[in-house]
């Protein structure tokens, strides 16, 4: 199920963003979205019926300047956004996530997730993580892990909570959309890679984050992160120029209405430039792929509260829009 929530003014930043839609029982097609919730069909604006919004962002240096021109040009033909479905933005190859780049976040999930025996007062736990978290930020170590294209879901669809997920959570994300193949770039380069920015809930099962049966081997982020629909993405990519500074973006995540995650992306211990660096010096980044750059503080573990059958999610981040996802408990077959 996708419903278009109500329109919001305005929906995002900046003249125009890029979008993927559909007309009711239509393929999927690249849009040019204007702040006044209108629509432009890119395959018959930029003549091209083959047009996908990676395919725009795999030429974007040439194509930047005609979308300019299009937003600007009264003459377009436009239809209202209302009448169309929207999808994720974009179709990545590869999705890097990243784990424990807030601060105040990460400090929580150490006090929520006590080792078996450890009996110390919560303060003295809560110091130890902050000091740990001085200390990867001065050895320059992201903590960067691969995510799956197939968990990706449109920005208003329902997200089925699988039967065995026992304790799926949220996580409201800035996601950063490589614009120019990145491989080995220095921090200082890193955002001339970066097309836009995107909207990213990275839904997480607590429960089977860690192995049980050998934990020794850590982390099983393939089983707790990556069910279908984990990962709602959208509404928009927003060009990078209408984003005056991705470091001083508010995030919000209301859970029914009551807002469970509300941080700045200046609690980052990395910033978007070194999370895309650090990616690079392994990982060959491609255009319309995403850099997902963690979630604030205020996740469900924090509160107590999982999510549950037919709980609904609204994320927001400043200038980018905002999704709305309802829960569903997956039907037994």
């Amino acid at each position: 199920m996708s419903v278009n929530p109500a329109p919001v003014s305005p929906p995002f930043a900046g003249p125009f963003a890029l979008a993927t839609l559909s007309a009711p029982d239509g393929p999927a097609f690249p849009a040019l979205v204007t702040p006044d919730e209108h629509v432009v069909d890119l395959r018959t604006a930029l003549d091209d019926d083959r047009l996908t919004v990676r395919r725009l962002l795999e030429d974007w240096a040439a194509v930047l300047p005609r979308l300019r021109t299009l937003a600007g040009d009264g003459t377009v033909e436009r239809e209202p956004l209302a009448g169309f479905r929207v999808h994720a933005p974009v179709e990545p190859r590869q999705v890097f996530q990243s784990g424990a780049n807030y601060r105040q976040h990460v400090i929580d999930l150490h006090v929520a997730h006590r080792a078996p025996g450890d009996d110390r007062p919560e303060d003295e736990r809560r110091a130890e993580a902050a000091e740990l978290m001085d200390r990867r930020a001065e050895e320059d170590l992201p903590y960067v892990f691969i995510g799956l294209p197939s968990a990706i879901t449109g920005p208003y669809d329902d997200v089925v909570l699988p039967g065995w997920a026992e304790k799926p959570d949220w996580e409201l994300e800035l996601a950063a959309v490589i614009g120019r193949p990145a491989h080995r770039v220095t921090v200082e380069e890193a955002l001339e890679h970066v097309a836009g920015y995107t909207i990213a809930n990275d839904l997480t099962d607590r429960a089977t984050v860690f192995r049980r049966d050998m934990p020794q081997i850590g982390t099983d982020w393939l089983r707790s992160k990556n069910a279908p629909g984990f990962t709602p993405l959208g509404p928009w990519i927003v060009p990078a120029e209408s984003i005056a500074d991705p470091g001083d973006l508010r995030l919000v995540l209301k859970l029914n209405g009551e807002t469970m995650q509300n941080e700045s992306t200046k609690d980052m211990i990395f910033d978007v430039a070194r999370m895309v660096s650090y990616a690079s010096q392994t990982a060959r980044l491609l255009p319309g792929d995403l850099v997902l750059t963690g979630s604030p503080a205020g996740n469900g573990m924090h509160w107590g509260r999982l999510l549950r059958d037919g709980d609904v999610m609204d994320g927001s981040i400043s200038g980018l829009g905002a999704q709305r996802t309802r829960c569903v408990a997956e039907v037994a077959s």
